[in-house]
């Protein structure tokens, strides 16, 4: 589906790699023609990645594999939701032919994430999940309208090193365009069949579109290959590429642009669902598509009520922590006015981005020295740090994680925002940091990414709770990497961790009990020291990406209990760095093959 592709890049913040699909060195299914579990087994993941590759290009791209760079690919017809319904279905069905019994623990991990994937995959083209889903193509934080410009700017994703590298593009953008004008049909569909988005979400597509169109095509970020060329592109090809990627963007991409534009403004906009209730529960089968949504992003069977709950119980153990540290720094008043002290008083203020930027460099080189002692695995990928490009950034979340190419061509990228800095506050940082650069997204996405023993869909897919579960945990070994010495940074890891809880809370609330836009920012702003844009931006994320802010708490609290399962059954001989390359080695797991894995570890005495 086009949001699992764009969701999986545009926002690594929240972000994931790639569903399943082929990595270039995988051998041809053809050479393994033994007639064993274990061999079928490689063969059907070999099979499969492969075709799913083939089906969805821009995965290869973000793979370094350019066997398909000249192709865009399609990600919302009618014949692409079916041929992927179809490979789901193949590729359960050849897996229930193999015997797990036979096969080895790694091996029995493989079959079990696989099978977790494909039925997740094929649950989502049930009827009404399905039309609840794909009448809503884009919103503001994962539509392509903003992601692909980004992939094909010459600063991320897509690769302009050759003339060859230019030419596809241009192919590519034809693709995109057709890709437009198929989201503006399903939007379309939506407006008829009364599936749409809350006007909040609409207007600020609205808002990015404009910007797109009313920009002109000499600002677009698509014409960024062609305004900075490598000197290898000589000067006669620098002028002819220059005039075709203009005559691209006027001809193609441009009337698609200001189509969607033009009906989302004149048409969607008005028939879109009101912010006093822009959960999924005021959509025709918006429950439904929210209980499916919960499950493949915690992957659990937790209902609704439960995470309300367990957010509600988090949220009061953390303010608790936070009194603590008001009582330790000699705050004299309230939590309430503590949040509008950290909110508001300058010592908590960037002075300026670059300020902000010199401080994201001081932090990675702290943590850097630190990191040893708790992880015997470092990423080969380097990580480079920098702020939101300025076309993404008022619609961006605080953070977020670009993944590297497996091959080290391209560095993890942690991306900060600094849009609007007199809202932004100094001690969320080190948190911020940690989750999203090192030892969080960068550490569990390159290191799988890197480790080629690992069948593709693991290297490289992945699921929510798992990634997000990781950062979130990866915030809570700050003290250990003699991080938060500061007690207001480590406020804001309390903060951080509160906002994580108030997701549970929040989210369920809009999608399951019918909160209004305005109840969720008024919680927020009352249980954290968030300022008002970053907590209007969270709640409109949570409209836009129903259940995925569920996934961090209940990941952090699965990876804490097994930690904690494991410190109590081996006492003396449990080791931090050999818990740590078991939770990260066998890629992004479902919660409950993580726990199993860490179970039968413990039971082999933690070697």
């Amino acid at each position: 589906m086009l949001k699992t592709l764009l969701a999986g890049v545009a926002l690594a913040a929240i972000a994931l790699p790639f569903p399943a699909a082929a990595q270039v060195k995988d051998a041809p299914a053809a050479v393994i023609a033994v007639d064993t579990p274990s061999a079928n087994l490689q063969r059907l993941f070999l099979e499969s990645d492969e075709a799913g590759l083939k089906r969805n290009p821009l995965y290869a791209l973000f793979r370094g594999d350019m066997r398909y760079a000249d192709q865009f690919g399609d990600y919302v017809s009618d014949v692409y939701i079916a041929a992927e319904k179809a490979a789901a279905e193949a590729d359960l069905a050849a897996l229930a032919r193999i015997d797990r019994a036979k096969l080895s623990p790694d091996e029995q991990i493989s079959y079990d994430v696989f099978k977790w994937q494909r039925t997740s995959d094929l649950k989502g083209y049930e009827p009404a999940i399905l039309k609840a889903s794909t009448l809503r193509p884009i919103d503001h934080f994962t539509g392509l309208h903003q992601f692909v410009p980004d992939i094909f700017s010459g600063q991320s994703a897509a690769p302009f090193k050759t003339v060859k590298d230019y030419e596809d593009n241009l192919k590519r953008l034809d693709g995109f365009a057709v890709t437009l004008d198929g989201v503006l049909a399903r939007m379309q569909q939506g407006v008829a069949a009364g599936v749409v988005q809350p006007k909040l979400v609409s207007e600020r597509v609205l808002d990015q579109l404009n910007r797109h169109v009313e920009g002109g095509i000499d600002k677009m970020p698509l014409m960024m290959p062609v305004q900075n060329f490598p000197d290898s592109i000589p000067a006669a090809e620098q002028q002819r590429l220059r005039a075709a990627y203009a005559a691209k963007l006027k001809d193609v991409v441009m009337p698609s642009y200001a189509a969607l534009r033009d009906y989302t403004r004149d048409t969607y906009l008005s028939a879109s669902r009101g912010n006093d209730r822009p959960g999924l529960l005021s959509m025709p089968g918006g429950p439904e598509l929210y209980r499916h949504l919960v499950a493949v992003q915690t992957t659990t069977d937790m209902t609704p009520e439960e995470i309300h709950q367990l957010g509600l119980t988090e949220v009061k153990r953390i303010h608790a922590e936070m009194d603590r540290v008001m009582k330790q720094v000699g705050f004299k008043g309230d939590r309430k006015a503590f949040f509008e002290y950290l909110r508001t008083d300058p010592k908590f203020k960037a002075q300026s981005r670059e300020a902000l930027t010199q401080g994201y460099y001081d932090i990675g080189k702290k943590v850097d020295v630190a990191l040893p002692k708790l992880f015997s695995t470092m990423p080969k990928t380097p990580l480079e740090i920098r702020p939101y490009p300025p076309f993404l950034e008022k619609d961006s979340a605080g953070g977020s994680y670009m993944p590297g190419a497996p091959d080290g061509s391209r560095p993890g990228i942690f991306y900060f925002n600094a849009y609007d800095l007199p809202s932004r506050t100094t001690p969320g940082m080190e948190t911020l940091y940690l989750h999203e650069g090192a030892p969080g997204h960068h550490f569990q996405i390159a290191l799988a990414q890197e480790n080629a023993a690992l069948p593709s869909f693991q290297r490289f897919g992945g699921n929510t709770a798992y990634a997000e579960g990781w950062g979130l945990y990866a915030e809570s070994l700050g003290k250990e990497l003699g991080m938060f010495t500061d007690p207001y940074q480590y406020f804001g890891r309390l903060d951080d961790e509160m906002l994580r809880a108030m997701r549970l809370v929040v989210d369920t609330g809009l999608h399951y009990k019918g909160w209004s836009r305005q109840q969720a920012i008024d919680y927020m702003l009352a249980n954290s020291s968030q300022g008002q844009t970053d907590v209007v931006n969270e709640v409109d994320r949570y409209v836009a990406m129903p259940a995925q802010a569920l996934a961090y708490k209940v990941g952090d609290l699965r990876i804490q209990g097994a930690r904690k399962r494991a410190e109590k059954a081996l006492g003396k001989d449990f080791d931090i760095r050999k818990f740590h390359e078991q939770v990260l080695m066998s890629g992004a797991l479902p919660l409950e093959v993580l726990d199993a894995k860490i179970d039968r570890w413990i039971a082999a005495g933690g070697k």
